[in-house]
C-alpha cells in the first residue's frame, strides 16, 4: 500500500530526537497574545491556576479529508494502486498543506517542556484532533470473484446510459425494424462492454495474486475499470506483465468475437452486438497500450526505464511526462481526426453537436490522463520517502497516571514532563488505556479537577499496541489494520515508549508527499 493517501508531521532532525530524548523542561510562561493564537491546550498555565476561570475554545473543525495521492484513473483497464488509507481509517483526500515544524520523539524537540500547551495545533486552540477519514465507498457490490470485491461506481450508471442512448441511436440505421427494442440492445451491448472491461481488471488481479500483491478492490466506473493493487511490483519484470496482461486480455477477446461473428449474418441483432463488442474491446487494448501513465501502456514504459536505469523513479518520471505529452495530443488531435474523417465520419458530419461532443470528449480523456499522471508522480515521490514514517520519531512522550488520577492533576504531570500524550496504568505500570485528545478538549478546565482520567480514556486492545520499531509500510498496515486515533508504543522489551497519533501520521504523509526528491 505504497500509495496512500494521509498525512502526519515528522519532525526535522527526527534521529536526533529518536536518538537523544530530551530532558523534560520547565514549562514555557505564555505569552500574553490573544486566546485564538496561544490558548491553553489541555493544562491550566500554573498547577494553582483559579478553578472560575473558563478558556475560550473554538468550535471543533471537521474531519480532515485525506487523498489519496493517487485516485484510481478511470481509464479503461487500468491497474491503480489506490488510495489506501495511511492513517487507519484511510482516506482519498490530504490536506493541502504541510506544517514545516513538528513533534518530536518523545521528550525532545520545541515542544519539550511545554507538554500539551505548544506544538499541538488541535490543542492549541481549543479544537479536537481529526479523524483519518474513513475509506470512499466503492459503489455497488456485484461480488468477489478470487476474494476480491468487485464494484460499480454510480458513474457507470450515467456512462451506461450514454452508451445505450448512442448506441440505440447507431441501431436505428442499421436496424430500423427494432424500433425501441433497439435500446434494449444498446443497454445489453452496455452490460456486455464493461463485463468485457471487468475480464480485463480480472487479469490485473490474477497477475497480482499470482505474484502475492494484495488487490483491495475492482472498480468499474466512468470510462472503464479500476484493480487497485495496493503494494508496488517487486521486479521491472512483474511490473511490465501486470500492466501487459490487461491489454493482452483485451485483444484476446477482440479476437473471440471476431472468429463468433464469422457465422453470424451481419445486418441481424447478434452480428451487430458482436462486432461492436470486438470493436471496443479493440479500442480497450489499444488505448490502454498507449505508452503513457495511468494508462496500461505507462507502467509497461515505466517497468523498461527501471529496468534500464536500475530506479522505479526513473520510469516513473519518464511515464508519466509521456502520459502528460499524450493527453495534449488527445486534447488537440482528436478533435482534428473526427473532423478530418479520419475516425470513420465525413467533414460535414462533423460540424454542430458532433463537434462539440468530440471536444467534450477529448477534454475528459486529456484531462483523466494528465490527472493520472501527476498522480503517479506524487505516489513515486511518496513511496521515495515511505520509509522515512518511523513509529519512534512520530511517537509522543507519554505519562503514565493511574486510573483515579484527576484529568488537572495528569495535565500537570505531562506539562512537567514536556509530554504531550497520557497512559493510564494499573497499580503495577501495567497499560490499560489511552486518554484521547478530543476527550480532554471536551472538559472545561474548571471541572478538570473532578473528572477522572479513566472516564476520558480508549481502552487497549491487541491491534492498539505499536511496536517502536516499526516503519514506512510496515507502520501502515499496522495502523490500518485496527483503526485508532491514538496508539501505544512499545519497545521490543514490552516498557512503553509513549502515544503515536493517527493525525501526525496524516501530517507526516503530506509532509513526505511535500518533500523534493
Amino acid at each position: 500500500m505504497v500509495e496512500s493517501g494521509g498525512s502526519g508531521r515528522p519532525r526535522p532532525d527526527s534521529e536526533e530526537s529518536a536518538e537523544h530524548p530530551a530532558t523534560p523542561a520547565p514549562r514555557a510562561t505564555p505569552d500574553p497574545q490573544p486566546a485564538d493564537e496561544h490558548a491553553p491546550a489541555g493544562a491550566p498555565d500554573d498547577a494553582g491556576a483559579s478553578p472560575d476561570r473558563h478558556p475560550d475554545l473554538d468550535e471543533p473543525t471537521p474531519p480532515a479529508q485525506a487523498p489519496a495521492p493517487h485516485a484510481p484513473t478511470p481509464s479503461a483497464g487500468t491497474p491503480s494502486t489506490p488510495p489506501h488509507p495511511t492513517t487507519p481509517a484511510g482516506g482519498d483526500h490530504t490536506r493541502a498543506h504541510a506544517d514545516t515544524h513538528g513533534d518530536r520523539g518523545p521528550g525532545s524537540g520545541p515542544g519539550t517542556g511545554t507538554g500539551f500547551d505548544e506544538n499541538a495545533p488541535s490543542l492549541a486552540k481549543g479544537r479536537p484532533p481529526r479523524r483519518p477519514p474513513e475509506s470512499p465507498r466503492g459503489g455497488l457490490l456485484m461480488g468477489r470473484p478470487f476474494g476480491v470485491p468487485v464494484y460499480v461506481a454510480p458513474s457507470w450508471f450515467l456512462v451506461a446510459a450514454l452508451i445505450t442512448w448512442v448506441f440505440g441511436g447507431q441501431l436505428d440505421r442499421v436496424l430500423p425494424d427494432l424500433g425501441f427494442a433497439r435500446y434494449l440492445v444498446a443497454l445489453f451491448f452496455a452490460v456486455a462492454f464493461y463485463a468485457s472491461v471487468l475480464i480485463h481488471e480480472l487479469a490485473h488481479t490474477i497477475a497480482a495474486l499470482r505474484f502475492k500483491l494484495p488487490v483491495r478492490r475492482i472498480q468499474l466506473q466512468f470510462f472503464g475499470g479500476v484493480s487497485e493493487i495496493e503494494k508496488e511490483a517487486e521486479t521491472p519484470g512483474r511490473e511490465f506483465w501486470l500492466a501487459f496482461v490487461g491489454p493482452l486480455l483485451s485483444l484476446v477477446l477482440a479476437g473471440v468475437f471476431y472468429v463468433a461473428m464469422q457465422p453470424v449474418e451481419p445486418g441481424t441483432v447478434p452480428g451487430v452486438l458482436l462486432a461492436g463488442l470486438m470493436i471496443s474491446n479493440l479500442i480497450v487494448a489499444v488505448f490502454n497500450l498507449l505508452p503513457g501513465l495511468p494508462l496500461d501502456g505507462g507502467r509497461m514504459l515505466r517497468a523498461v526505464v527501471w529496468k534500464i536505469t536500475g530506479r522505479p523513479m526513473s520510469g516513473t518520471i519518464a511515464a508519466a511526462w509521456v502520459g502528460r505529452a499524450l493527453a495534449v495530443s488527445v486534447l488537440i488531435g482528436l478533435p482534428l481526426l473526427t473532423q478530418s474523417g479520419a475516425l470513420g465520419s465525413s467533414a460535414e458530419d462533423s460540424v454542430g453537436m458532433d463537434t462539440v461532443t468530440d471536444a467534450l470528449l477529448a477534454a475528459i480523456l486529456a484531462a483523466i490522463i494528465w490527472t493520472g499522471a501527476g498522480n503517479s508522480l506524487r505516489m513515486a515521490r511518496l513511496r521515495e520517502h515511505l520509509p522515512d514514517l518511523r513509529a519512534r520519531t512520530l511517537t509522543r512522550r507519554a505519562v503514565p497516571v493511574e486510573t483515579d488520577t484527576p484529568l488537572s492533576e495528569a495535565l500537570r504531570r505531562a506539562n512537567d514532563a514536556g509530554a504531550r500524550a497520557l497512559v493510564v496504568v494499573d497499580a503495577h505500570g501495567e497499560p490499560l488505556s489511552l486518554v484521547r485528545e478530543a476527550a480532554i478538549v471536551g472538559v472545561p478546565e474548571h471541572r478538570r479537577p473532578w473528572v477522572a482520567v479513566s472516564g476520558l480514556a480508549q481502552d487497549l486492545t491487541d491491534g492498539m499496541r505499536v511496536s517502536a520499531e516499526l516503519a514506512g509500510e510496515d507502520l501502515l498496515d499496522v495502523l490500518r489494520a485496527t483503526p485508532a486515533t491514538e496508539y501505544l508504543v512499545v519497545e521490543e522489551t514490552g516498557e512503553i515508549y509513549g502515544v503515536l497519533s493517527a493525525a501526525d501520521v496524516e501530517r507526516a504523509f503530506v509532509k513526505a508527499m511535500a518533500r523534493p526528491n
